[in-house]
């Protein structure tokens, strides 16, 4: 919490004034029941001696327990404890001022009773105060109607805290919970009724008219999300709303917090769950370098990264549009944007010494798979040589990690991107046996949202009015939203026993593109094939219907993470047939096909 906000400022010593009012009024009127509101002069002296020193304990208790802190809209019976705790300790104290009293100064000694009388008149003014204006309000709410009829999936904590958010939103109201627990149903929330269970919603549309729905139950199952979609279309209903899985452990939720129903929530499943300690313990003052720093992946794993509390993060990047913006976002003193070519070892090397880096992040690479099959020298320019040059460097500066991310296009691969791709696997796997810098791979498939993505290409061709086009009627692919892929791939980062280890993150089942096109077209509010027609164009060079995360010589490990799982690579290729391999494609680096062939045979003798 901000102390110098203006709000919080505003409100901390808005509560205090107040504070010091009730809490005056509470002992003068304790000392009046005491003594049925005739005060003799002797006990009143006593009275203006105490009441100083009782208000400045009692306010300085309320503000260790942060109940300056807390705004109106959120006080519950958490303050509540507070307010008793912050007394009890106010009571006790004054019992034992007042004890000695007795025995050493009997002039200022006052009844006993009357810090208990205080006690309760306190904790009833405080906390009547305290709630006063969410007791108002709520009453209002109950009169005031208005707003879009909203049914809330999620009668748990969180479904709790968007309900009394909605009763303070003039834009909704809520009008019933549906959750799956038998001991919240015809129970009250707030004054809204749990009505039944989630299978229920198709019943309760059928006979009230709705106008939203927002799902507040952080863990809900995609296919049980896309028949909460497909019931609320049948019935008209297009506003529906969710909170994103990585807010769900906010301890305080807002209206601002949710949002549409994104491709992203039926595709992800099970909130990501990281180590956080472990990696902040890692991170926290390294200097760390990430190449690609513009990109999709590149730019997450910066903004994950400074929650960890690392020194600086160099980010390393050609494209300087790209890298502006990332600056402009981020807008952290920690964060050094550089514009550079990761095949431009002098420029590299200058920045790894200059910022005393201690970890690389490798995320600069060509992604596209048939414009690299047009392009192939450009690919392996970037992928092979980029990647091999910083490797060599930071293995030259004994940087503590390297950690390079890899693709499901470097399995069993068939296009030249792919191919690519599995020699940087190999680059690192073989300078890892070096064993200086610890080298480790980092392995995923599709990124949802990523440049190039299909799903705003899909979007873009629903927004002309289709057809939404697709190469193959059984292509499938895996797929994981940007934040998920790279808190994996922190976690991963931190793992491994020096084998040359590559992490492969759990990417669940694969998703067909055909059914990732009809939920798209249904996200819209259309039909498919009726709204949106749907057209097969054929496989792109370098294609596969089907992506792999493991080769067919590599075994599936467990790690520390259920998440991640993970093979080991013992290098076949030493350092000087890798040097005599480089050597070999920089030579080739304009006769297109004859790379192709080196390429092959590189990777069939690894």
């Amino acid at each position: 919490m901000n102390l110098f906000k203006p709000t919080f400022f505003k409100r901390a010593i808005f509560f205090l004034i107040v504070d010091i009012i009730l809490l005056t009024i509470s002992f003068y009127f304790s000392y009046y029941l005491r003594f049925d509101f005739n005060i003799n002069p002797n006990f009143e002296k006593q009275l203006y001696y105490w009441l100083p020193f009782v208000i400045l304990f009692k306010i300085i208790l309320l503000g260790y327990f942060r109940l300056y802190s807390v705004s109106w809209r959120y006080v519950s019976i958490t303050e509540f404890i507070s307010i008793i705790k912050a007394f009890t300790i106010t009571l006790l104290i004054m019992i034992l001022f007042d004890h000695f009293a007795l025995i050493y100064a009997p002039s200022i000694f006052v009844p006993r009773s009357i810090p208990f009388i205080d006690f309760f008149i306190s904790i009833f003014l405080i906390s009547s105060f305290r709630i006063s204006k969410r007791v108002f309000t709520e009453m209002l709410s109950s009169i005031n109607k208005k707003g879009k009829r909203t049914v809330i999936m999620g009668a748990d904590k969180t479904g709790e805290q968007v309900a009394r958010e909605l009763l303070y939103s003039k834009e909704y109201y809520p009008v019933a919970f549906l959750d799956d627990d038998n001991n919240k149903i015809n129970t009250l929330i707030h004054g809204v009724k749990v009505f039944g269970k989630i299978n229920d919603l198709e019943n309760f549309l059928k006979n009230n008219n709705i106008d939203t729905i927002i799902v507040a139950i952080p863990d809900i199952p995609y296919k049980k999300l896309k028949e909460i979609i497909d019931i609320a279309k049948k019935y008209n209903i297009n506003d529906i709303k969710i909170l994103p899985k990585l807010l769900s452990s906010k301890k305080i939720i807002s209206l601002k917090d949710l949002k549409d129903i994104t491709i992203e929530d039926l595709l992800s499943r099970e909130v990501v769950k990281i180590d956080e300690n472990s990696i902040k313990n890692y991170f926290t003052n390294k200097n760390i370098l990430v190449t690609g720093a513009g990109g999709s992946i590149g730019s997450e794993i910066v903004r994950q990264l400074i929650k960890f509390t690392p020194n600086k993060i160099v980010g390393y990047e050609i494209d300087e549009t790209e890298l502006y913006n990332l600056t402009l976002e981020v807008l952290e003193n920690k964060f050094i944007p550089v514009v550079g070519d990761i095949k431009d070892s002098e420029k590299f090397k200058n920045v790894l010494t200059q910022h005393h880096i201690d970890i690389v992040f490798h995320a600069a690479a060509y992604k596209h798979v048939p414009l690299m099959e047009f392009f192939p020298e450009e690919a392996i320019k970037t992928n092979i040589l980029g990647t091999y040059n910083i490797a060599k460097i930071c293995l030259e500066q004994k940087i503590e990690k390297f950690i390079n991310i890899s693709t499901d296009k470097a399995v069993n691969p068939v296009n030249i991107m792919g191919k690519t791709k599995r020699v940087a696997e190999i680059i690192c796997s073989t300078f890892n046996s070096l064993d200086v810098t610890k080298f480790i791979s980092v392995r995923f498939g599709n990124v949802l949202g990523s440049r190039g993505s299909v799903i705003p290409i899909f979007l873009e061709q629903i927004k002309n009015g289709g057809p939404v086009k697709i190469t193959h009627p059984e292509i499938e692919r895996f797929f994981m939203t940007i934040p998920e892929a790279v808190l994996l791939v922190l976690q991963a980062s931190i793992f491994g026993e020096n084998n040359g280890e590559i992490f492969i993150l759990d990417m669940g089942e694969p998703i067909k593109i055909i059914e990732l096109a009809e939920n798209l077209i249904k996200l819209q509010g259309l039909t498919p094939y009726q709204d949106i027609e749907i057209q097969y164009t054929g496989l792109r060079p370098g294609e596969k219907l089907k992506e792999e995360l493991l080769n067919d010589d590599e075994e599936k490990l467990p790690t520390e993470h259920k998440k991640i799982f993970k093979t080991i690579v013992n290098s076949k290729t030493t350092f000087e047939e890798l040097e005599k391999f480089i050597k070999e494609i920089n030579e080739n680096i304009r006769n297109t096909e004859k790379l192709k062939k080196i390429i092959d045979k590189f990777i069939n003798s690894y």
